[in-house]
């Protein structure tokens, strides 16, 4: 009997639906926001309360998990990059992965650190048209 046994398929294989939910993280973060279906939003509300809690957390072995959970990819800089960067010029220096980190285990993890859970809020916005599916946004709660 499967009891209690949480999946989230979507006709997705495994593969897809990690990189889905490791890209819609990054989003999350990076814009505070996010517009999606119903389905997709209230699965990554589990992972999204899990990176801050994390966050919280601020150790290496916590940064690492997160790093592995969102599937974070450091480019290796150029001579000429690694330059630009020493200077504190990164906005085309880096890609975005460098940036949710920081802001992930920055201003995420001050913003809620007297909470202890529910991080995230979900509102529905209605159908979508083309195919009626049910939209809505999630988004990280604004600072007490």
């Amino acid at each position: 009997m499967r009891h209690a046994k949480h999946t989230f398929k979507i006709g997705r294989t495994a593969s897809h639906r990690r990189c889905m939910l490791a890209n819609m993280l990054k989003s999350l973060i990076e814009h505070d926001r996010i517009e999606t279906t119903v389905t997709k939003a209230k699965e990554l509300r589990r992972h999204a309360d899990h990176m801050v809690t994390l966050a919280k957390k601020n150790t290496l072995a916590s940064r690492r998990q997160a790093i592995g959970e969102m599937m974070i990819t450091y480019n290796t800089l150029t001579p000429k990059e690694a330059r630009e960067a020493r200077k504190g010029n990164t906005d085309h220096v880096y890609n975005t992965d460098r940036k949710v980190i920081g802001k992930l285990f920055g201003d995420l993890a001050e913003r809620f650190a007297g909470r202890d859970g529910g991080y995230t809020r979900i509102v529905r916005l209605g159908e979508r048209v083309g195919d009626n599916a049910s939209m809505c946004v999630i988004e990280y709660l604004p600072a007490e």
